[in-house]
């Protein structure tokens, strides 16, 4: 009987333990980054959309009020993805993947029309973005090969084999969103190409994706046009140009530390300025310095992401970071390249600050699973939290 009570209470401690090595091990700058990232894009985006918010729909807290509506639900997705054990969506990722491959499917077909671009489902009064969820998808099903069959990743064969897996959904994705279609190869190939590194296979693969994405720009004469809008913008300044020119005079008439918050001009004349042009709005009123300050917090919460990736308890742990890391990483340099006119305009947002629900939802529950990793994240007597 004492050694029946021995053993419950040395099972009882070590159950104990384990919660506070969990509390412990729970990335709490990763959270913060995170919170302090998403304030900071609420207070622009009133900045940037109170002057069209009134004037369009008659409430200058319109787009503010639906952003943070997303934000709950994207905590609640956080919260969710963050107190189960990640490892048990392991055996889900094949039925979600499918799920988004049927939901891009569907929404080509009856999706909502916005902007003259039809990207929308609606269900129950909530419109969202299948894309989004593919993004998600990916990352959950690469990640789940990479951690079963490592070793077939270091061959061409096996990578390749892996990296097909993607082409439906880049397929059906880039039938009409061919931005977010590169962003989920993107991830796809990113990686892949950790878990296999070798350079010449990437490369050739790196080419012929470049040659799928010029097929993809030749089948819609408008994707032709934004190329002929990025080289020579001021020819087409009635057109697809305007926004890049007076995204550009924003940047430009920032200076180094703006003309402060709220003192915009552009705000009035950028077309859809709290969408994918916001961090040209950034730049009038924070300057250079503000924009500097956005990278170097982007930067702060990949650095993060990486050292949960490389502390993880397993494989389908770290793979799952690294494509959340990818995921950010990609959207944050093509968007800031599209502002700056570095590459052709493209529909891309910046993550968590430029308006658009289901980009944050998704990515905040997105970022519950890089949490729920850290706190099974293991550490070496040298290694410093």
């Amino acid at each position: 009987m004492v050694r029946e009570q021995e053993y419950l209470t040395s099972r009882k401690e070590a159950k104990q333990r384990k919660r506070i090595k969990k509390l412990l091990n729970f990335d709490y700058t990763l959270l913060l980054i995170v919170i302090f990232i998403l304030a900071f894009g609420l207070v622009m985006l009133y900045s940037t959309s109170a002057y069209a918010a009134a004037l369009k729909r008659g409430n200058s807290i319109y787009y503010l009020k639906r952003q943070m509506f997303a934000a709950g639900l994207g905590f609640a997705g956080m919260f969710f993805s963050t107190k189960i054990d990640y490892r048990r969506w392991s055996n889900l990722v094949w039925p979600f993947y499918i799920i988004a491959i049927f939901l891009c499917v569907i929404v080509i077909f009856v999706g909502s029309t916005i902007n003259g671009q039809s990207r929308w489902l609606s269900i129950g009064g909530i419109q969202f973005q299948p894309s989004e969820i593919g993004k998600i998808a990916v990352i959950m099903l690469l990640a789940s090969i990479i951690d079963r069959a490592p070793k077939s990743q270091r061959t061409f064969e096996g990578s390749m084999k892996t990296l097909a897996l993607v082409l439906p959904l880049f397929a059906v994705v880039g039938y009409n969103n061919l931005s977010t279609a590169i962003i989920i190869m993107g991830i796809a190939f990113i990686m892949v190409f950790i878990a296999s590194p070798k350079f010449w296979y990437f490369a050739a693969a790196g080419a012929g994706a470049v040659l799928l994405v010029i097929v993809y720009i030749s089948l819609e004469g408008y994707r032709a046009g934004r190329i002929s809008a990025w080289l020579h913008p001021e020819d087409y300044i009635s057109g697809t140009g305007y926004q890049t020119l007076q995204g550009l005079y924003a940047i430009g008439s920032g200076g180094l530390f703006g003309k402060g918050l709220g003192e915009s001009m552009q705000k009035y004349i950028v077309p859809e300025a709290q969408n994918d042009m916001i961090f040209s709005i950034i730049c009038e009123e924070l300057g250079v310095f503000g924009a500097v300050c956005v990278i170097l917090l982007y930067i702060l919460l990949l650095y993060r992401l990486l050292y949960i990736a490389g502390h993880a308890k397993d494989m389908f742990g770290s793979y799952i970071c690294i494509g959340i890391m990818a995921h950010i990483a990609i959207q944050v340099i093509l968007n800031i390249a599209v502002v700056t006119n570095s590459i052709p305009n493209t529909g891309v947002t910046l993550p968590l600050i430029s308006y658009g629900g289901t980009s944050v939802a998704i990515l905040l529950t997105e970022l519950g699973l890089a949490l729920s990793v850290s706190k099974n994240m293991e550490f070496s007597e040298d290694d410093d939290v």
